[in-house]
């Protein structure tokens, strides 16, 4: 039901779209980013908590934003529907969200495995594993050929998507393989990655200060990573005290000498015509490295690297904001791919500086 641009006076492309699951923080900012794009209309937020109940009361930066959640089980019909639910919902309920929209974006773990073996190892199966195969990733660094026309898009983890943008520019120049080099990663996320309703381990009195392992071995992205990038990793979260952003440090050893000259080549062909990628790598002044402060509200993402030769190491560092590049402006970017629209069209802003706590 695309949205006739002559009779409402919005733009030309203009679709219609709703957030199921609105009132967690990734549906506050799938509803911000929607808000402000000049081609989506949103017409309906779902939330059972909060039914019938202000978008504003939820998400304070709204406020100015007129709609009132809605039962998730009365869904309108729209072109493009947002699934912002935990993980689990959108696989039980893919029928229904295909019945009501063209194109069904998951920012949830669902549909982001290719293979439906994965889930049975990572999570606790599929209940819907003939979906898996229509699903496309939603990151377009790595695949915006398949994205245009797409009717079902999975976004990506924000662990794997820090450490994907960072590794892939390497395993693009034959530098890393399945066959080749040791990786260990090493994430640091901020508590909003766990939720609205993350718990006690992300109330702020337990949260602050902390430096916290809390996936040393067997996170579930690593399926992700390997899945997309063809790399086994060795791979550890810690919790850390910011709001905002994932950070990934990557150490890699590779089995042949890599030059500085080698490094920079690779990520400039990678990324030389990419919107949202920077190369950030031992610059002057205070922020030499990708830092997630830096990128904190907005879709772009930090990617630097500095030589060990003495110990045969490259290391190579990855920084995004997790809600954005690593959730809701992954798929408004992977949603504007599906459907023709410019890539950028509404994730053009940079952040702020100075700012507190990302």
């Amino acid at each position: 039901m695309t949205v006739d641009a002559e009779d409402s006076g919005a733009a030309a492309d203009a679709y219609t779209a709703s957030v199921v699951g609105g009132t967690g923080f990734t549906g506050g900012e799938l509803l911000r980013l929607l808000a402000g794009h000049p081609n989506f209309e949103v017409v309906q937020a779902t939330s059972r908590s909060a039914d019938n109940m202000t978008v504003g009361r939820s998400h304070p930066n709204l406020r100015g934003l007129d709609l009132r959640f809605s039962d998730p089980e009365d869904l309108e019909s729209v072109d493009v529907l947002f699934a912002a639910t935990p993980h689990g919902v959108s696989m039980e309920r893919i029928d229904e969200f295909t019945e009501a929209a063209d194109t069904v974006v998951d920012l949830s773990a669902d549909f982001r495995l290719p293979e439906a073996d994965a889930y049975d190892e990572w999570y606790d199966g599929h209940e819907s594993p003939e979906y898996l195969e229509r699903a496309e990733y939603a990151l377009p660094e790595i695949n915006r050929g398949n994205l245009p026309g797409a009717d079902l898009i999975a976004g990506g983890g924000c662990n794997a998507t820090a450490t994907i943008l960072g590794l892939k520019p390497l395993v693009d120049a034959g530098a890393l393989g399945p066959e080749s080099g040791e990786v260990v990663v090493d994430v640091k996320v901020g508590s909003s990655e766990g939720g609205a309703g993350g718990g006690a381990a992300s109330s702020h009195p337990e949260r602050s200060g902390v430096v916290r392992p809390y996936a040393p071995t067997g996170h579930r992205h690593e399926a992700e990573i390997e899945a997309y990038i063809g790399l086994s990793v060795s791979f550890t979260v810690h919790a850390v005290d910011m709001v905002r952003g994932a950070s990934a440090t990557c150490h890699v050893f590779p089995d042949e000498p890599v030059s500085k000259g080698d490094l920079w080549g690779a990520y400039r062909d990678a990324y030389a015509d990419e919107p949202f990628e920077r190369i950030v790598s031992g610059g002057g002044g205070v922020y030499r490295y990708p830092e997630p402060k830096a990128v904190a509200g907005t879709n772009h993402g930090e990617v630097g690297f500095e030589l060990d030769p003495g110990n045969r190491r490259m290391v190579v560092f990855s920084a995004i904001d997790n809600m954005m590049k690593g959730s809701a402006g992954q798929a408004v970017h992977a949603a504007n791919v599906a459907l023709g629209l410019p890539e950028t069209a509404g994730l053009e802003f940079d952040g702020l500086h100075p700012v507190g706590s990302p």
